[in-house]
């Protein structure tokens, strides 16, 4: 995906530490007017959010996004479950996947593109708590290399 004219609202990061990510779908989402005024100023949390398949449609759940400060009555519920728009193959392979195997379907970052509100949902399979502490490991192993070389450069 190229970055021209993509501007990221929101990453949820506990995501990447909770899951293994298997593979990524780009989603449309239906907003409500305020709502895309309150994306477009940088106002989205995906921190507890994640995504469901109900009556052969996908929804976004607990996705926060804050009310817009001009929105009057109009104004929208912060965390109501918003409609995903992917094909229909893709929205039964999805079915198969998460109903077979044990996946869960989370939301990584919402982003505009092209003046239209997206997201990137990954198909994931929860880590268990030694996964955790391994990846915390691996990646301070990481730093300290990342560290190491930078001091043997300054010499």
């Amino acid at each position: 995906m190229s970055n021209k004219g993509v501007k990221v609202v929101a990453t949820n990061k506990k995501a990447f530490h909770d899951y293994f990510i298997e593979e990524t779908h780009e989603a449309g989402i239906v907003l409500t007017g305020t709502e895309i005024k309150s994306l477009r100023l940088g106002r989205a949390n995906l921190k507890d959010s994640f995504a469901r398949i109900s009556g052969g449609e996908v929804f976004l759940h607990n996705m926060h996004i804050s009310p817009f400060d001009q929105g009057n009555r109009f104004n929208h519920e912060p965390t109501r479950a918003r409609k995903l728009l992917l094909h229909r193959e893709e929205i039964s392979k999805l079915i198969g996947l998460t109903k077979e195997r044990g996946y869960a379907l989370v939301p990584l970052k919402i982003y505009l593109k092209g003046g239209f509100a997206k997201v990137e949902l990954a198909l994931a399979k929860g880590k268990k708590s030694y996964d955790k502490r391994e990846t915390i490991a691996r990646r301070d192993a990481d730093r300290e290399i990342a560290r190491a070389l930078r001091e043997k450069q300054k010499q």
